[in-house]
């Protein structure tokens, strides 16, 4: 009997889901392997260009705002023209912003090669998880926690790397990890061609039961997603951008003790979002928001009063919690506007990346006028704001090949 045309496009998918997700998730790896050792030199450009927190805060800033601009429109624009081969053109933007890097010698060059690295970013993450989606095989949860965690992987691997070859090497040691980014150029383009292959077997079906959302109702839950992803990345930029100085100055700890214990943060982060992806394919990507976000809410109230034992086990215990996220939010985001996979991974990507960057900023000035302890005091109460998961719909058939 001879298949129908959805029968074999979803054999073509099955058949490649391991090998694609696998190059992207590492490809994720190395990309966000080299993002990350912007903010795992802080330290080093702080003394290096005696540089303030506010200043600190500008840096992470640039790099967050041009990602979080251009993913969006670059989401749109691929949803109405496949671009296969976008990938390794955005990765030679941060291959440029990291030689750059290496060799910058004042701050505004610092501020370009940040804002080069950021560009690239914004071209990788909504293609990249475009790429994840269409070789998942149905299993969207999944598939995006597998991406996810190689870049996750990627984030805790890159100050441990910086800890014990840039911090003793200097500055221009940044310059080696240029090989990661040539890597990572060679195998996108290889995913670019599978890509322009198979893009035609990406399917725009829309489950009734989502289908039937009035336009009200999805716009409040797209609006409540954002408020969520606003109150993880502001906590998560006082953790990503100051954890090291918070150890230092409240434990006088030194920076490679204090690279380690970010490094172990990091990799719990990357840990629990291997987890939330296809916990929300099992149980449903709400109750798994609801746990990530108000969840955590205990532990971070702990973080600012605790040891430098229980700062550490704490900060654990808050990566995991917090990072299970993410996965759940954007196919959940996704399933409420099928067929614009693209946009919807640039948007929340993008958003994230800016709240990120627009918390550090916020938090160094703060952190400038008041202490650094302070910030943490402020920041425990932001995961409040996952009371506001009471405002999403349940959706049913959560997992939609749209």
């Amino acid at each position: 009997m001879n298949a129908t045309p959805a029968t074999a496009r979803n054999a073509m998918i099955s058949g490649t889901v391991v090998t694609v997700l696998a190059a992207v998730s590492f490809c994720h790896f190395l990309n966000d392997l080299i993002q990350s050792l912007l903010p795992a030199i802080y330290p080093l450009l702080k003394d290096r260009y005696a540089l303030d927190f506010g200043q600190i805060g500008l840096l992470t800033l640039t790099y967050q705002i041009t990602a979080s601009l251009l993913q969006p429109m670059v989401g749109y624009y691929t949803d109405r023209r496949p671009t296969p081969y976008s990938l390794p053109i955005g990765m030679s933007f941060t291959l440029a912003g990291l030689l750059l890097l290496s060799l910058a010698s004042s701050f505004s060059v610092l501020l370009l090669a940040a804002a080069l690295v950021g560009t690239g970013s914004s071209v990788f993450h909504p293609e990249s998880s475009r790429i994840a989606r269409l070789a998942s095989g149905g299993r969207h949860g999944f598939a995006q926690s597998f991406f996810q965690v190689g870049g996750n992987a990627g984030s805790a691997a890159g100050p441990l790397l910086a800890a014990f070859i840039v911090l003793p090497y200097g500055q221009r040691s940044i310059a080696w990890f240029s090989l990661a980014a040539l890597l990572a150029i060679v195998l996108l383009t290889r995913v670019g061609g599978w890509y322009r292959l198979h893009a035609m077997a990406r399917t725009h079906a829309v489950p009734a039961a989502v289908q039937l959302l009035p336009t009200r109702t999805v716009v409040l839950a797209i609006a409540v997603l954002l408020a969520l992803i606003f109150s993880k990345y502001f906590y998560l930029a006082s953790l990503y951008s100051y954890y090291t100085f918070y150890l230092i100055d409240r434990f006088h700890v030194s920076v490679q003790s204090a690279q380690l214990h970010l490094f172990l943060f990091l990799g719990a982060v990357a840990l629990g979002t291997l987890v939330g992806g296809p916990a929300g394919d099992r149980i449903g990507r709400k109750y798994v928001i609801w746990v990530s976000i108000l969840g955590v809410l205990p532990f971070t109230l702990l973080l600012p009063y605790a040891d430098l034992f229980w700062t550490s086990v704490l900060s654990v215990v808050i990566g995991l919690i917090l990072s299970s996220a993410f996965s759940a939010i954007l196919v959940y985001a996704q399933e409420l506007l099928p067929g614009k996979v693209g946009m919807i991974a640039g948007l929340f990507f993008g958003f994230a990346f800016g709240m990120g960057g627009i918390g550090a900023a916020t938090l160094g000035q703060l952190a400038d006028s008041t202490s650094i302890e302070f910030v943490y005091k402020v920041c425990s109460f932001l995961p409040v704001i996952g009371l506001l998961t009471v405002f999403l719909p349940n959706l049913h058939g959560r997992n939609a090949t749209a």
